[in-house]
């Protein structure tokens, strides 16, 4: 009798709880999908993006605004003021963005290249820092911009070890995202990761027109490794040879970034 009451007390309490669990995943879900989206969305398009129901969202987005995560213009909604503290926070004070900035700077000095750090996240990568070399590059890519791991060899990179179900997994979501030219078979995206042997990846015209881009992972503890350094330039100023004649010294410094990270409480 005792262990049915406690039974029967337990479950009550994690029904709320699970409850308020899901609810804060689908307010995230909303909020992740603003943050893709090239501009303010239409709740029908949130709502339909998100597989929910026209009222759930609003009532999600409501309370979003209510703490400035969203904004709204007249019909429209889009990520509101409140993401630039904790953007400014995460900037200051992670340490890999920390120790990420001298080195990117190093490399982007020592090869004349536009030199930046990507970090998994889930099915996408994100750029979180960023030198530019001396040949300024033909694309705006803000810190912050949630990119495909199937396009651009920073992402490729960071699949190279993926398993047969992990890929399909990536490429049954990158299908869906609404990442423009991001979307293969689970063969396809295979045949677009680096050979066995190769420990870089390269891409060019992938993300944008003119662009070459040669990327290698970040080692970590797990052998899974989740962020990649990418050296990119023109193609009007570099050729293949030439800028995977920068792996060398790309790896030094994700194996230099490694180190610190390694050592510290990350």
């Amino acid at each position: 009798m005792t262990v049915s009451s406690t039974h029967s007390a337990s479950s009550a309490e994690d029904g709320p709880k699970a409850a308020n669990m899901r609810s804060l995943s689908r307010a995230l879900e909303v909020f992740a999908e603003l943050q893709r989206a090239e501009r303010p969305q239409r709740l029908s398009d949130l709502a339909r993006t998100c597989g929910m129901s026209l009222p759930t969202t609003l009532r999600i987005l409501r309370v979003l605004q209510d703490f400035g995560m969203v904004s709204q213009t007249d019909k429209t909604y889009r990520v509101g003021p409140a993401v630039l503290p904790a953007a400014r926070s995460f900037l200051e004070n992670d340490p890999l963005v920390v120790a990420a900035r001298p080195i990117l700077q190093q490399v982007a000095t020592q090869t004349a290249r536009t030199a930046s750090l990507y970090t998994r996240l889930g099915f996408e990568r994100i750029l979180v820092a960023r030198v530019d070399g001396d040949s300024p590059l033909r694309y705006d890519l803000p810190l912050g911009k949630r990119l495909p791991l199937t396009v651009g060899a920073a992402g490729k990179i960071l699949l190279a070890s993926a398993t047969a179900e992990e890929l399909q997994q990536v490429a049954v979501a990158a299908s869906t995202s609404g990442h423009e030219g991001a979307g293969f078979t689970a063969d396809e995206l295979r045949a677009r990761l680096p050979l066995p042997g190769e420990d870089f990846a390269y891409s060019a015209d992938e993300r944008a027109t003119g662009v070459l881009s040669v990327a290698v992972a970040v080692p970590n503890r797990t052998g899974r490794p989740s962020e990649s350094i990418a050296l990119t330039s023109p193609v009007e100023t570099a050729t293949e040879a030439e800028l995977k004649a920068s792996v060398p010294e790309l790896r030094r410094a994700a194996g230099r970034l490694s180190e610190l990270l390694m050592g510290s409480v990350y």
